[in-house]
């Protein structure tokens, strides 16, 4: 019987030899993906003069202001000026009714002149006569008692011893009581001509009497609100007919010759502030339009709420170009730090509430590495670097953000950083360290 030809076993060594020439053939290596380039812009860091500014917001106030309110209650009669007005030291603003304080002060005119005749007449009565020949008199008036008193009693004595008859005993008490007699006139007299405290009562009636008519007169002035100082009416609070009192303002008189930018300086920046420094405010609404003051007040105490020192910067305003209320920023001038390092403020990362952060250095094979700087002060798009970096390094200005340490970077010819306001020969210092 003719038997079967077993096809399986065939197939299956040809398989295997396939296994096998395919185990002797190399595997096939994938290529390595490309770095990646990144392109940035950078610059190079610069030795610069550096003005150290201090920097902060402002408002702009009158350097004097007063709400005028009158000082007694009484219906206005007149309004003499309009808000927008400049006025006078001691000019009068607005008039008030006056009826009832002038008879007031007419009674109290005729008081005075009523107290001054009491005087007059007091005085006359008294002072007319020679109180000094008076006192003359007396005193001889005591001298001849006091010897008739001697005299008498001595021939009292003789009298008890016999000596004298009786007779000239009673002469001698007769002149006695004669002199005493005399004295006591004298004194009456006297007396009579030093009626000082009448004199008195009568200047003190009279004084009491002007008082009264100086209250009054003062009670009539009162009735003319005047400007305290030369200024403008920026605030008109009533019109003729209403009511004024003390506890309502009238107007508001501001002195604009002068304003007073007050900037709330961050405390960790006020050491550096010191009164006479000079200081720039710069208006929002134009803050290319700078105008230069100088520091006249620095608070001794931080506002807790807010953390910050309240400056003045006192900045004269003859055109009156500027207004009460602008608010802005004050930029003011506490020194210079010769040969700084400066780079663009783009270039630094900074740490949030520091002035720590990093920037990215360029070395020569166009590789970024990450570097921790400390920064000083930053200024019109440029940062004062304390540490952390080199004159002439490289460092990206643009496009560093989130690169990694260590990225390889594509770049253009590095440009000098422009430090704008920091002032000095920073361009050709840098070019010099550069080249070293």
């Amino acid at each position: 019987m003719k038997q079967p030809v077993r096809q399986p076993v065939k197939s299956t060594l040809i398989l295997l030899g396939m296994a096998m020439v395919l185990a002797a053939c190399p595997e096939k290596q994938e290529a390595p993906e490309p770095k990646a380039l990144v392109t940035v812009k950078t610059a190079v860091v610069q030795l610069a003069d550096v003005a150290i500014r201090v920097k902060a917001p402002a408002v702009l106030h009158p350097r004097e202001q007063a709400n005028m309110a009158a000082r007694t209650t009484a219906l206005i009669r007149q309004i003499k000026v309009k808000k927008g007005d400049d006025v006078l030291e001691g000019q009068v603003l607005a008039v008030l009714e006056s009826r009832d304080v002038m008879a007031q002060k007419q009674e109290a005119e005729a008081a005075v002149s009523d107290a001054q005749a009491n005087l007059q007449k007091t005085q006359s009565g008294t002072f007319h006569v020679e109180i000094e020949r008076t006192k003359g008199q007396l005193q001889v008036a005591q001298s001849g008692f006091e010897q008739a008193q001697k005299v008498f009693e001595k021939r009292q004595d003789l009298f008890k011893q016999g000596a004298i008859p009786q007779r000239e005993l009673m002469l001698s008490q007769t002149e006695r009581d004669t002199m005493r007699a005399n004295l006591a006139v004298a004194k009456k007299n006297l007396e009579l001509l030093q009626g000082e405290k009448d004199v008195t009562m009568a200047q003190s009636r009279v004084k009491q009497a002007g008082a009264r008519l100086s209250l009054q007169n003062v009670q009539v002035a009162f009735t003319q609100i005047k400007s305290p100082f030369a200024g403008t009416i920026t605030e008109q609070f009533v019109y003729p007919g209403d009511m004024a009192s003390p506890t309502s303002p009238m107007f508001t008189v501001m002195d604009l010759t002068a304003v007073i930018a007050r900037a709330q300086i961050p405390e960790a920046d006020a050491r550096l502030v010191k009164t006479g420094q000079p200081c720039t405010f710069m208006p929002a609404d134009a803050p290319d339009e700078g105008v230069a003051g100088r520091i006249t007040v620095l608070n001794r105490a931080v506002d807790l709420q807010r953390r910050t020192v309240e400056g003045w910067c006192e900045i004269a305003n003859k055109a009156g170009a500027l207004r009460a209320g602008v608010f802005g920023t004050v930029s003011i001038t506490c020194g210079t730090d010769k040969g700084s390092l400066v780079v663009p403020q783009t270039a630094v990362q900074f740490a949030e509430g520091t002035r720590s952060g990093s920037v990215l250095v360029v070395d020569d094979k166009h590789i970024a590495h990450t570097r921790e700087v400390k920064a000083g002060v930053t200024f019109d798009g440029q940062v004062q670097i304390k540490s952390g970096l080199r004159a002439g390094e490289v460092v990206v200005s643009e496009g560093g953000y989130n690169v990694p340490d260590g990225t390889e970077v594509q770049t253009g010819a590095p440009h000098a950083a422009e430090p704008g306001g920091a002032g000095g020969a920073g361009g050709e210092k840098a070019k010099e360290a550069a080249g070293k």
